[in-house]
Order: structure tokens, then C-alpha cells, then sequence
């Protein structure tokens, strides 16, 4: 009886991965807008009902690829080496996120992951749920920062919408460069580059703009 719950968790992670799977072959074939609910269903042999037990919405359904990256930057905060700032610890991580063409940095060019690129950028309803995803991603990085750095509400507020924007630009700009046609490993050194002077701006305030010191 001891391992029930592991049997019913792996059913669920594989009900959970054929509809995703379903639903993005659908998606990518025709098209988010053209696709329903019901056919992504009847794709993945599973009920409307079931299916919007694992994915409350249809935007969910493509969203849910990068739900582990939501409070990713948060996580990295919270588990910071002892002596590591958040900011040097979000670098490197970065850093390290690029190195292996993690799909989050914009940094790959495979091409599932070029369709599904494209896909979020041409699908309004898709941008939309994104820029809640990143709001999520915000405040939580906000709440790590008060809880292990110290630092006051608005402060933490202000720093976690400054950093996730700017790791959400870097990433648009590396996906941009992908959609294009350049080939990744092409593109690492200056995404890499690009990532350090983000980060030092960030360190160092944006002075520079105004050549204040």
C-alpha cells in the first residue's frame, strides 16, 4: 500500500505531460488561436474536464513549460552561497543558464524550441499570460529579497522589478537573434557579454546616463 501515492503521482505527471505534448504538437501545426480545448482533449484521450484539472486555462497548456522558472530567481536568491550577494548570485547564474542553452535565456536554437518562440511571440493571449508570469517571478524575487537580504519593502520591490526586466530583456534579445537564423553558439559570447554589462549596470546604478559618478 506504501507505494500508492507514488504509483497515482507518476500517473499523473504522464496524464500531465500528454496533454501538454498534445496540445503543443496542435498549437505548432495550426496554430494557438485556431486549436480548442476540446480537440487538444481528444488529442491527449482525456475529458475537458481532466484537462482543465492539470491546466485551468488554454494559455496554461504552452505557459506551463516554463512554470519551474517562475520563482527560479527567487530559489537562487534563497540559496545563495554564505558570503554571496543576491545580485552576484542571480549573475551567475545566468551566466551558467546561457553556458547551457536554457530556453529561458532565449539562448537555443533547436527547432521545437524556435516554433515555440515564435509561438509566444505571435499569440497576444500568450504575451498576456506571460506578463503574469513575469509579474509572479517579480514578486517573488521581492519576497526573497526581504527575507534574506535585509532590505525594505519598496526596496525589494524596486530591485526585483529591475532585475527580472532586465534578464526578461536579455532573454527577448537572444531569442530575436535566434529567430533570425543565427546559430547559438554563435551568439554565447555576446550574450554572455551582454549579460555582464547588464549585471554591472545593475550593480552600479545607471549613473552613467546621466555622468553622475
Amino acid at each position: 500500500m506504501s507505494d500508492v501515492p507514488g504509483l497515482r503521482e507518476r500517473k499523473k505527471r504522464r496524464t500531465h505531460l500528454a496533454i501538454s505534448e498534445a496540445a503543443i504538437a496542435l498549437f505548432l501545426e495550426h496554430g494557438f488561436d485556431q486549436v480548442s480545448v476540446t480537440q487538444v482533449a481528444e488529442a491527449a484521450e482525456v475529458s475537458r474536464r481532466t484537462l482543465f484539472a492539470y491546466f485551468p486555462t488554454k494559455e496554461d497548456l504552452v505557459v506551463h513549460r516554463f512554470a519551474d522558472h517562475e520563482g527560479e530567481a527567487a530559489r537562487v536568491v534563497r540559496g545563495r552561497p554564505p558570503g554571496t550577494g543576491p545580485l552576484e548570485a542571480l549573475r551567475a547564474h545566468h551566466l551558467d543558464a546561457l553556458d547551457r542553452h536554457d530556453p529561458m535565456t532565449g539562448l537555443n536554437d533547436r527547432p521545437d524550441i524556435l516554433a515555440l518562440y515564435r509561438m509566444l511571440a505571435g499569440t497576444p493571449a500568450l504575451v498576456g499570460r506571460l506578463e503574469r508570469f513575469k509579474a509572479a517571478s517579480e514578486a517573488a524575487l521581492a519576497e526573497a529579497l526581504r527575507d534574506t537580504a535585509g532590505v525594505p519593502p519598496l526596496t525589494a520591490r524596486l530591485a526585483a522589478v529591475q532585475i527580472v526586466a532586465v534578464q526578461w530583456a536579455l532573454a527577448l534579445d537572444n531569442r530575436e537573434h535566434m529567430v533570425n537564423g543565427m546559430p547559438a553558439h554563435e551568439r554565447l559570447p555576446a550574450a554572455l557579454g551582454d549579460t555582464e554589462h547588464a549585471f554591472t549596470l545593475l550593480k552600479n546604478g545607471l549613473g552613467a546616463l546621466t555622468g553622475d559618478s
